[in-house]
């Protein structure tokens, strides 16, 4: 990237190269959040006791924790004991630890939303435990979770602007980078709003059309 002078098409795709990264880093922080709030979300609602407590305790925990804490504990903190870690590892397990217990507790309230007479019928089957969840609750709760898991994924874009505070280049610090070369904050941040703005409104979009579309799906299936 040229240093100095005005806005160009430089800088421009030095920008875009940052949001392709804020876009991997949101892909990583899903996939990994995802899986383990997965976990978190069948743990929550475990006939182990002790096993429901532990995962209650690791989503209060990290929901009581702001992620930039989350970020310098897994960055600085890590370094300080002698384990130096990238940038983007760094930035994606933090990310992910810190999705994995929102998701957790979303799946995990969608899960027990499935009307209970389904829980029954199931049980009622002579199904285990493992098949009533796979083939009878969790078909239905995938079914509820999408459209909250989908406007989840807005917030998650909008977090991995905090990466920056561990050197991770994505939309926001190629920003801050592009600023320190040519002093224009006001354009320059115009472009990162907007860019942001792009690639979470149609996620916005989408998210309301399953809401609406899931409130179709079950007044039909009400009782009359």
């Amino acid at each position: 990237m040229t240093m100095g002078g005005h806005l160009n098409i430089n800088h421009l795709m030095f920008l875009g190269q940052g949001a392709l990264w804020t876009i991997g880093l949101s892909v990583i922080a899903l996939i990994g959040g995802g899986i383990v709030g997965f976990v978190i979300a069948l743990a929550r609602i475990s006939p182990l006791k002790f096993v429901r407590i532990a995962s209650a305790v690791y989503v209060q925990l990290v929901q009581g924790t702001p992620l930039l804490v989350i970020l310098f504990l897994g960055y600085f903190g890590l370094a300080a004991i002698g384990l130096k870690v990238s940038p983007l590892a760094a930035a994606g397990a933090s990310l992910t630890l810190y999705v994995a217990a929102y998701l957790g507790e979303i799946w995990r309230g969608c899960i027990q939303s499935v009307p209970k007479p389904q829980w029954e019928a199931a049980e009622g089957l002579a199904l285990s435990r493992t098949q009533r969840m796979m083939k009878v609750i969790l078909p239905q709760a995938i079914r509820i979770a999408t459209p909250p898991t989908v406007g989840f994924m807005v917030q998650i874009i909008k977090n991995t602007s905090l990466a920056s505070v561990v050197g991770f280049v994505e939309l926001m610090r190629s920003g801050q980078i592009v600023n320190n070369s040519l002093f224009e904050p006001f354009a320059i941040y115009a472009i990162i709003a907007v860019t942001y703005f792009a690639m979470c409104y149609p996620l916005s979009l989408f998210s309301q059309r399953l809401e609406r579309r899931m409130g179709r799906g079950r007044s039909n299936l009400a009782p009359a």
